[in-house]
């Protein structure tokens, strides 16, 4: 599901109404804003940030310079795009990081939010960073609560430090001493949750901030509360001062309401999001990106990013040398499914490219077809996967058999593959340059 796509297919549909006119009016202008207000409130965004939000739009597009500009629709959808990346937060905000070892961070929220799974996912994004993390089990009360996070931490490939149902301040203590001693440079607090706010959890988390020197205080939150979250988020700042938000299940959301509303009716920076279940599932938030991706005009640094994650410097230039002499293979061919698997897969990359994230939506790409694809270069032999040439009927029984497809699957993979191939041949003959 990609991120805000009921939101983003709205605002392309107004603005591309008012890309059909040579000219605009402040009239038409405002009649748009009118439909970007009905858009926001229908995504969930909090009343009165969607009205500060197109009445500041209006004020800047209605002035003579955008009027009179050559193409004056797309001065709009510019400043829509700059009111977007202030409305979430203008830039990056970086974790705070302690002059003095150990950084410790308190995760909090309530129940249901993936507040337990987020601290082992922070924890992986820490350690790509070169950081040494230690996950702490401060909540008692919730069953198996310590067990999961035990889990989450094998997973992670990162210690925990518990202390069983001992007092979570007294265990938040020991643990913050303890990662002094074995030199770790994080402490990660995963604090107890409650179905909903109250005065005994807030005063439990107001005692492990009063005994440890937190530096962050993470709000966990489920973006597919809409409003909701943002209320959370409001009553757990005015009583703990959070220093910024998580955004959890936001590759479920389709609407964007908390993402947009919650900068600006908290004053708390959204630092991080959760695009999905794995461990490696959590991403840095940057509104400049995120405004591009709902105005359908993708991603491409964090798609970018998310290459050199998936594929090393020595794999891709082993796969360019093999393209320029022709010796592309249905086994290269397998390394970039798992490449694209690794990268989010085909739906996710294509929302984050410009042109194509608000022309292709949800179910335009068969994942699963790609997995079939995938069986089907499985069975095969190595031989067959190096040399396609040589796979005849009964080879083409034996490999739809082994693959649970069929021959006419297996015949239209081959078809493509020997496209690509022979394009790839035109590229590198002198028509066209290689894109490398």
């Amino acid at each position: 599901m990609a991120i805000f796509s009921s939101l983003s297919e709205r605002l392309n549909h107004i603005f591309s109404k008012l890309t059909k006119h040579g000219r605009l009016t402040e009239l038409e202008i405002k009649t748009a804003m009118r439909e970007v207000r009905v858009a926001l409130l229908e995504a969930d965004v909090n009343i009165q940030v969607a009205k500060k939000f197109c009445a500041d739009v209006s004020e800047k597009a209605v002035g003579q310079e955008i009027l009179k500009s050559l193409n004056p629709a797309q001065q709009v959808i510019k400043i829509v795009n700059e009111e977007l990346i202030a409305l979430m937060g203008s830039q990056n905000a970086k974790l705070i990081v302690s002059p003095k070892p150990p950084t410790v961070i308190m995760m909090c929220g309530l129940q249901g939010a993936g507040k337990t799974t987020l601290c082992g996912k922070l924890a992986v994004l820490l350690k790509k960073s070169g950081k040494k993390p230690l996950l702490v089990a401060g909540d008692i009360y919730r069953p198996a609560a310590i067990t999961q996070l035990q889990v989450v931490g094998k997973n992670a490939g990162v210690e925990v430090f518990e202390k069983g149902t001992q007092d979570p301040v007294k265990t938040a203590k020991e643990a913050v001493d303890y990662a002094r001693s074995m030199g770790y440079d994080t402490v990660i607090i995963d604090t107890a949750g409650r179905l909903e706010i109250d005065e005994k959890l807030m005063q439990e988390l107001e005692r492990i901030k009063a005994a440890v020197d937190v530096s962050e205080i993470l709000l966990t939150v489920d973006s597919m509360m809409g409003q909701v979250a943002v209320n959370v988020a409001k009553t757990f700042n005015e009583r703990l001062e959070v220093t910024g938000i998580v955004l959890t299940k936001l590759d479920g959301d389709t609407r964007g309401g908390a993402c947009l509303s919650i900068k600006a009716v908290t004053g708390k920076p959204i630092k991080f999001i959760g695009v999905g279940e794995k461990l490696t599932d959590l991403e840095y938030f940057y509104p400049d990106r995120m405004a591009s991706r709902i105005l359908g005009m993708g991603d491409v640094l964090t798609l970018i990013e998310k290459a050199q994650e998936a594929v090393t410097e020595e794999q891709a230039k082993k796969l360019q040398k093999k393209m320029l002499e022709n010796a592309f293979t249905l086994e290269d061919y397998l390394e970039q499914f798992e490449s694209m698997k690794k990268m989010g897969g085909a739906q996710a990359l294509v929302s984050m490219m410009p042109g194509l994230s608000n022309r292709i939506k949800d179910g335009d790409i068969d994942e699963k077809k790609l997995e079939r694809t995938k069986a089907i270069i499985l069975s095969m032999t190595r031989k067959e996967r190096v040399d396609p040439s040589i796979i005849n009927s009964s080879r083409k029984k034996r490999i739809a058999a082994g693959s649970g497809t069929t021959v006419q699957e297996i015949n239209q993979l081959l078809k493509q593959f020997d496209q690509t191939k022979q394009l790839i041949k035109q590229l590198k003959g002198g028509k066209r340059r290689l894109p490398f």
